[in-house]
């Protein structure tokens, strides 16, 4: 076990030994962790879509181990919700129809409101500085461009691993990579309307020093891109006729 000392490391550091966790020493053999990571990002990046069916021999040659990891690694990544396996039918790429996808924007918002709620004793004006400086780092990065969603999501979970909750920010990291590629297609297609203007109001309401205040504007923040993704894909919107 890892015992983490929150004196002696930096938020970042925290909040990546909380992400790696399971991928290491938690999870078995690091043959099923390269396996895992290699899957695990290519459905997060779009590069294997939902429906795809993923064959554990072909995986297994391009990373360069056997098929006994890879079909481990499918086995954790079922329990996730990013693939489903179908027995003597193989194994594909999970997908998630709308009210699948409300339902993670509404954990996640009441998670992520949670973990800002729990965060913002903790802010000191090096640390709103330094969500600043990631906000603008987003605001150069073109909205096409694939880096701009892994930005963003990597400032809502620095922003949440500021509580300190290794349990909570995994949960908040599983929802995300749910979502991810489809919100890499929205932002790709669509550009990000309005995302500067939203995050600058949940820095204002952080520096307020307010936490009750913060975790509403977190909530309204995450659930405030459900409809636009269900215009997108053309899913109904909440209250719609089905």
């Amino acid at each position: 076990m890892i015992l983490l000392s929150c004196e002696n490391v930096s938020t970042h550091q925290l909040i990546q030994t909380m992400l790696n966790l399971p991928m290491t020493s938690l999870q078995g053999s690091t043959a099923e962790a390269d396996a895992y990571q290699h899957i695990h990002t290519a459905i997060r990046l779009g590069e294997y879509p939902a429906g795809m069916r993923l064959k554990p021999e072909d995986i297994a040659t391009q990373i360069g181990t056997s098929r006994m990891p890879v079909r481990e690694a499918l086995r954790r990544l079922e329990t996730e919700g990013l693939v489903t396996i179908r027995p003597n039918r193989g194994v594909v790429v999970a997908g998630l129809d709308m009210e699948a996808m409300r339902e993670v924007f509404e954990m996640r918002a009441v998670l992520e409101g949670l973990a800002v709620r729990l965060a913002v004793p903790r802010l000191t004006p090096t640390v709103l500085r330094d969500l600043e400086e990631q906000l603008a780092r987003m605001d150069n990065l073109a909205e096409s461009t694939p880096d701009w969603t892994g930005s963003h999501r990597a400032f809502h979970e620095h922003l949440c691993g500021i509580a300190r909750q290794p349990r909570l920010l995994r949960q908040i990291a599983s929802l995300n990579s749910l979502v991810e590629p489809y919100m890499r297609d929205w932002i790709k297609a669509s550009g990000r309307p309005g995302a500067r203007e939203h995050h600058q109001t949940l820095i204002d309401a952080l520096r307020s020093g307010d936490p009750v205040h913060s975790e509403i504007v977190m909530r309204r923040h995450v659930l405030a891109t459900i409809d636009d993704l269900a215009r997108y894909f053309s899913f109904p919107t909440q209250g719609a006729s089905a």
